[in-house]
C-alpha cells in the first residue's frame, strides 16, 4: 500500500508539473492593467450606445450609514472589450461559451508602431509576423497574440484615436486606424495555433474596412478578439502571461473585458 501511495504521489506531482509547463502561465511577477476604465469618455463605435452611469442612491440613509448604488448601460462593443466569435460567425461561440483556458495563457506582442506612424490605415501583414519570429522564435502554440500599433497613446481622444469624433452612420466612413490584414489573419489560422488576439485600436479590422474580413476569418475558427487594449507599450515582446476575463453575458456577441498581463520574473 505504501509503495502504491508513493507511486500515485509521483504521478500526481509529475502531472501538475507537466500541466504548468504546457500552460506556460506565471502567476508571480509585475501586473500590468491592460483595460481602460469605463466612463463618459469611453470610446465606442460611432453607431453604438455609449456608456452611461446613473445614480440610484448615494449618501447617508435614514438609518445613519453611508450607502451608494448605481446602474449602467452600454453597447457590448466599446472600451476595452471582447469580441466573441458569434459576432461575425453564425452558430459559433458566444461570450459565455468561450473556454476560460482560451482566455488565459502566455502572451506575445508584435509591435508595428513604426509602420503605423506614417499610415493610419496600416494593416499588420504576414511579413510583420514573420519578422517577429526572426527576432523571437516561432510563435508558440496556444499563445495570446497582441498587436501594438501605438494608437493607444491617443485614447480616448476620438479624433486622434478613431480618425473622427463624429457619431452616427455617416461617421463610420471616416474611421481611420490600423488593424490586421485578412491575409495575416488567414496565415495565423492556417500556419499557427493561437488562443486569442488583441490590439490597441477599436477593431481587429482597420477603420476603412467594410467587409470585416479579419473578424470573419478568425471567428470562423473560434478565435476571439480583444479590442481597445491598453498599455501595450508596457509589455515586452514575450515572456509574460495574459488573463482576459469578459463579463459573462449569456448569448452575448461581446462584452466589457478586464484584461491583465503578468510579466514573468
Amino acid at each position: 500500500m505504501k509503495a502504491l501511495l508513493l507511486m500515485l504521489s509521483f504521478f500526481l506531482i509529475t502531472a501538475v508539473a507537466v500541466g504548468q509547463r504546457r500552460s506556460n502561465v506565471s502567476l508571480s511577477g509585475t501586473i500590468v492593467d491592460l483595460s481602460y476604465g469605463f466612463d463618459s469618455e469611453t470610446v465606442y463605435w460611432p453607431t453604438a450606445e455609449a456608456f452611461h452611469l446613473e445614480k440610484d442612491f448615494e449618501g447617508v440613509t435614514d438609518k445613519g450609514f453611508y450607502y451608494s448604488a448605481y446602474k449602467y448601460s452600454a453597447a457590448e462593443h466599446g472600451g476595452t472589450h471582447l469580441d466573441a466569435p458569434v459576432h461575425f460567425a453564425k452558430g459559433h461561440l458566444t461570450v459565455d461559451e468561450i473556454p476560460l483556458a482560451q482566455l488565459i495563457g502566455a502572451g506575445i506582442v508584435v509591435d508595428v508602431t513604426r509602420q503605423c506612424e506614417t499610415n493610419r490605415d496600416y494593416r499588420v501583414t504576414v511579413n510583420d509576423l514573420i519578422a517577429w519570429e526572426r527576432q523571437n522564435g516561432r510563435i508558440p502554440n496556444g499563445v495570446i497574440l497582441l498587436l501594438r500599433t501605438g494608437f493607444g497613446k491617443s485614447y480616448p481622444d476620438r479624433k486622434k484615436y478613431l480618425g473622427t469624433e463624429e457619431r452616427g452612420t455617416e461617421a463610420v466612413a471616416k474611421l481611420h486606424f490600423p488593424g490586421l490584414h485578412p491575409d495575416a489573419a488567414r496565415w495565423l489560422t492556417v500556419n499557427r495555433s493561437i488562443k486569442a488576439i488583441g490590439l490597441d485600436t477599436a477593431s481587429i479590422d482597420y477603420g476603412q474596412s467594410t467587409l470585416f474580413e479579419s473578424h470573419r476569418i478568425l471567428f470562423e475558427k473560434n478565435i476571439p478578439a480583444f479590442e481597445n487594449v491598453a498599455n501595450l507599450q508596457k509589455l515586452p515582446p514575450k515572456r509574460f502571461s495574459v488573463i482576459a476575463l469578459p463579463m459573462k453575458i449569456k448569448g452575448g456577441s461581446g462584452g466589457p473585458l478586464r484584461i491583465i498581463a503578468i510579466l514573468n520574473r
